[in-house]
């Protein structure tokens, strides 16, 4: 009997393995989400289904709402391939957002985290990935959460600070924008990059300057070679009294943890 159930296990875990192997983008995504004690939720857009990932936190419920928006995940493949999953491989804001004390949702686009339609074609995660129709629905789900708070915080990266700033154009209750080697200037980007405009999208760079009751924050790596510094400082001298800020050691993805505690603790200073 021992050596049958020791058959037994050695089945299963093999079995696990390559199942936990073979886990998609959202599967993995959703696995680490849960992993860090996170509340998964399904919040209705504008058309659209999105998945939210709720985090406590210690703060004062009422008060402030951090919301975490992720980068761009994998919009293409191959370099003109669009990807049949965009959901992101390795979740920066996810586990930012575990640092983070204050009530927290990290928010999902638009057919990201294995959630598709008839709606979801692949415009929605490659050149429309800012557009309207991304933008609107995002803000819809937001509007689902946002009610019980008196406040909002933006935090996002790459892309995810680029529709930080254009959800900030349409939420009221957002005091604050914090932005981490976000493309600011979607054109200027693509252009460095020798890539097609971003056709459909919205270019934070040539909307209106953001209500100036609203305190920004930017941050960009010094090593970063994807969205370059300067890219960023250019960007954000049009925004009036927006800060900006170049970590030294920092890249588009390596090492914003180690910096994160200090960027949360200029969150809160005066």
């Amino acid at each position: 009997m021992s050596a049958v159930r020791t058959l037994c296990l050695l089945i299963l875990l093999t079995l696990t393995t390559q199942f936990s192997g073979c886990a998609n983008p959202a599967q993995r995504l959703d696995a680490r989400a849960s992993e860090l004690g996170y509340r998964r939720v399904m919040l209705q857009g504008d058309g659209f289904s999105h998945v939210a990932y709720f985090k406590d936190g210690r703060a004062a419920a009422g008060k402030t709402l951090h919301v975490y928006l992720e980068g761009d995940g994998t919009p293409w493949i191959r370099k003109r391939v669009p990807a049949s999953d965009p959901t992101p491989r390795n979740p920066l804001m996810l586990e930012l957002m575990s640092l983070d004390a204050a009530p927290s949702v990290y928010l999902g686009r638009p057919c990201y985290h294995g959630v598709h339609s008839s709606a979801c074609t692949l415009d929605i995660w490659t050149n429309m990935r800012y557009s309207e129709t991304v933008v609107a629905s995002m803000s819809a789900a937001l509007d689902s959460v946002s009610a019980g708070y008196q406040s909002l915080v933006l935090l996002g990266h790459s892309g995810g600070g680029t529709l930080a700033m254009l959800l900030a154009e349409r939420q009221p209750k957002v005091t604050m924008v914090v932005t981490v080697a976000a493309n600011l200037d979607s054109d200027r980007w693509a252009a460095l990059h020798k890539q097609q405009a971003l056709s459909g999208s919205l270019n934070p760079a040539t909307r209106p300057s953001l209500r100036t009751s609203i305190r920004q924050m930017h941050y960009a790596g010094a090593e970063d070679d994807n969205v370059p510094p300067q890219l960023v400082r250019d960007a954000v001298a049009q925004q009036p009294g927006a800060t900006f800020k170049v970590y030294p050691k920092q890249d588009h993805r390596c090492c914003w943890r180690d910096v994160w505690p200090e960027v949360l603790g200029e969150l809160s200073a005066d």
